[in-house]
C-alpha cells in the first residue's frame, strides 16, 4: 500500500479526533473476504469505526444492492456520515471511486469489484487515494476467480450488510 501526506496544517484536524497520524492513510487496500457469516464484521468494523470519527463521510459503492441502515446502526456506524451509491459497470465503479477517492471529502470509499484490477486501475486509485488522503477498501470475495466469468452484479455480498 503507498500512503502520501501532503503536510498541509489546514488537515491536520481530519486526524486529530481520531488519532490516526496523516501518514496512515491514503492508500488502496484489497480484502478477499469469506462468505463466513461475521467475517465481514470482525475485519471491516474496526477500520469503520475507527475512521468514522473524522468529520469526513464514507461512501459505499456497490453492485445492486441497498446498504443494510439497521446493521449499520447496531455496528456503531455514523448513518449521517455514510453515503451509499450503487454501481453495476466495471469502468462506472473504479471511474467513481477514482473520482470520490480524489475529493478528500471521504475518509474511506468502499467498493466491490469482482474482477481483478488491471495496472493502470490501480495507479489510479492509488494516486486518487494519495491525493485525497483517503482509504480506498477494494472488496472482493475469495471465490472471485470462479466469478470473473460472470457479470459484476453476480457478486454475492454478506446478507447482514446489505437487504
Amino acid at each position: 500500500m503507498r500512503t502520501h501526506f501532503s503536510g498541509s496544517a489546514d488537515r491536520s484536524h481530519r486526524f486529530a479526533a481520531s488519532g490516526l497520524t496523516p501518514s496512515s492513510l491514503g492508500g488502496i487496500t484489497e480484502l478477499r473476504y469469506s462468505e463466513q457469516p461475521g467475517m465481514m464484521q470482525l475485519l471491516l468494523l474496526p477500520v469503520l469505526k475507527q475512521l468514522s470519527t473524522q468529520s469526513r463521510w464514507q461512501l459505499w459503492l456497490t453492485p445492486a444492492h441497498k446498504l443494510n441502515r439497521s446493521w449499520m446502526q447496531q455496528s456503531g456506524l455514523p448513518l449521517e456520515k455514510s453515503m451509499h451509491i450503487t454501481e453495476s459497470e466495471r469502468f462506472s465503479t473504479v471511474e467513481s471511486m477514482v473520482k470520490a477517492l480524489r475529493t478528500g471529502n471521504y475518509s474511506v470509499v468502499l467498493a466491490w469489484i469482482p474482477y481483478e484490477l488491471n495496472d493502470t486501475e490501480r495507479q489510479e486509485l492509488e494516486l486518487a487515494a494519495a491525493e485525497g488522503e483517503a482509504l480506498g477498501l477494494i472488496m472482493r470475495p475469495q471465490e472471485s476467480v470462479r466469478a470473473l466469468s460472470r457479470q459484476p452484479d453476480a457478486t454475492k455480498i454478506p446478507s447482514d450488510l446489505f437487504h
